[in-house]
């Protein structure tokens, strides 16, 4: 059975986003792998080993629902939705103890099986910078 792009996006946020791991990385994103977020692009497993692991020291309980909105040959846009408790700093934003609730619009293109590029737009920051003024 060949597994979808939708099962492998939600398989990828669960493996690394969610529960952590490292050795997944290799499993979803291409050795190449190319992230345009906020004027920036990262490259490689090692900037996806870096947001994860920032991510994970900031909301150790993190959740990801992920929400398809259009499905093409190569490429997906869908919406993921991330929750959790700050409980660290992220990025200069003081851990706040409150439960974060943000979303990220992203067009993933798929090469050979993996997600070779993903184009990002977030708004973590917002919420960050509300749960330290709230």
């Amino acid at each position: 059975m060949t597994t979808t792009w939708p099962a492998r996006l939600r398989q990828a946020n669960e493996a690394v986003l969610e529960q952590g791991r490292r050795e997944a990385i290799a499993d979803f994103f291409a050795p190449g792998y190319l992230a345009h977020v906020g004027g920036q692009t990262m490259r490689g497993h090692s900037a996806v080993a870096s947001v994860m692991d920032a991510l994970r020291r900031a909301v150790p309980a993190l959740k990801v629902d992920v929400e398809i909105l259009v499905e093409g040959d190569d490429r997906i846009a869908w919406l993921r939705t991330c929750h959790g408790t700050q409980a660290g700093a992220f990025r200069g934003f003081p851990a706040s103890g409150k439960d974060l609730v943000w979303r990220d619009m992203v067009v993933s293109r798929f090469e050979r099986g993996l997600i070779a590029e993903e184009w990002v737009v977030t708004e973590l920051a917002e919420r960050l910078l509300l749960a330290r003024k709230g």
